[in-house]
């Protein structure tokens, strides 16, 4: 490995795996094989998928990369294979695995039956460490002093065959992990933070994918620029009947049909197949052959009754943004100004981002309703945190902040 002097300004390529690129596993037999040399491994597994994200709707993986001192890379297709993981479930089921925004892959992987005992992220030890950037790449090159090119990770990994451009990519990404969690680890116990991140990896594979938020349709790009609950009712027929063809043909849903189409239909609200050709993305050849369908759910929308209109503003059930609470509750507006600006300060004496210290939703629970009780409000605080999921060492830095953001007057 080059020294401290050379990474600072000249890192090394990587340019192809050290064992080559291997074959890709698709068959039953390939598997126990694989899983046999990993399970006579050594240490962590060193573990990323690739998914086909904005070309296919399911988030699945369809391919797996795995790796083991002792053992080698192994590149999976779990399309094929999918039937046959039992040997490997039990080979590696056990073991601590590495992943590099092990958030991303867990879930994809989780629909494998594939699930860590224990977990090292090196991209949120990257975050807890204190480092400006966390990509895989950057957090290779400063730590290891290697360069890691990429390339391919956008790329519609559905594809079959797999170019050997890309295997070549896909092997590198897990060749770095195991020197990458050595050079981590030491990093973070250097600044006593090892302790904090196990916290954090823990919670990362205890908790497993977010729940979908509902009205997910409002989320569509330029919806804000309807005022006016009939479009929006148009918006939220059209987006439910693309998400219904894209999940049957297994297709990203803006490549159904774009976001600027939904919005500019629930617009101009053609009620003739010519009005609706006539609008930009829908005289296209492709979207002709789908004109009935979409001009039905434009149909829909117009006959429903007022009270089953979607309101213009969704209502909140939380606070409401931050930008309000000056007029509607100066008191939490106060609050919330004093726990902000007393964990910018944390944030940068401990090296830590912000959001990864605390969840700003959660400081904007406490600040916009504080608990009113006879008990130690530090000790309510800290319960109230720890119901919704902050780490223990989390907590044991901002409940002072909270308790005491709780006692300000504006």
């Amino acid at each position: 490995m080059p020294d401290s002097t050379e990474r600072a300004s000249k890192p090394v390529p990587l340019l192809v795996p050290a064992d080559g690129v291997p074959p890709v596993i698709g068959g039953g037999a390939d598997v126990r094989d694989a899983a046999e040399r990993l399970a006579a491994g050594s240490g962590p597994l060193a573990v990323d998928a690739e998914r086909a994200s904005g070309f296919r709707y399911s988030p699945r993986a369809y391919l797996v990369q795995l790796r083991r001192a002792g053992a080698g890379t192994f590149l999976l297709d779990p399309i094929p294979t999918a039937a046959d993981l039992a040997p490997l479930r039990d080979a590696i089921n056990d073991l601590e695995w590495i992943l590099h925004s092990a958030d991303q892959d867990l879930p994809c992987l989780a629909e494998l039956g594939l699930q860590p005992a224990k977990l090292f992220d090196t991209e949120l030890a990257g975050r807890l460490a204190g480092f400006e950037r966390v990509g895989l790449a950057a957090i290779v090159e400063r730590t290891l002093g290697l360069e890691l090119r990429k390339g391919h990770g956008a790329a519609d990994w559905s594809t079959r065959p797999l170019p050997e451009a890309w295997l070549n990519y896909a092997a590198l990404d897990v060749e770095v992990l195991l020197e990458l969690r050595g050079a981590m680890t030491k990093e973070l116990a250097a600044q006593g933070k090892t302790e904090w991140a196990e916290q954090e990896f823990e919670h990362v594979r205890q908790t497993g994918p977010p729940k979908p938020k509902p009205d997910r349709w409002r989320r569509t790009s330029q919806i804000h620029s309807l005022k006016n609950p009939r479009q929006l009712a148009a918006v939220r027929e059209l987006w439910t009947t693309r998400d219904e063809v894209a999940r049957k043909r297994d297709i990203s849903p803006t490549r159904i049909l774009p976001d600027s189409a939904i919005v500019a239909a629930a617009s101009a609200d053609p009620t003739s197949l010519e009005a609706l050709r006539a609008l930009p993305v829908f005289g296209g050849p492709r979207q002709r052959r789908s004109s009935r369908l979409w001009l039905a759910a434009l149909e829909r929308a117009r006959a429903l009754p007022d009270d089953e209109l979607p309101p213009v503003n969704q209502p909140f059930t939380g606070p409401p943004p931050a930008s309000r609470w000056a007029k509607r509750n100066p008191d939490a507006a106060a609050r919330l100004s004093a726990a902000k600006a007393e964990i910018t300060g944390l944030s940068e004496r401990v090296h830590v981002p912000v959001e990864n210290l605390l969840s700003p939703e959660l400081v904007r629970r406490v600040c916009w309703d504080p608990p009113a009780t006879e008990r130690d409000t530090a000790v309510v605080i800290d319960e109230i945190l720890a119901a919704a999921g902050a780490r223990p060492w989390q907590r044991e830095l901002t409940v002072p902040i909270l308790a005491e953001a709780a006692r300000t007057q504006p």
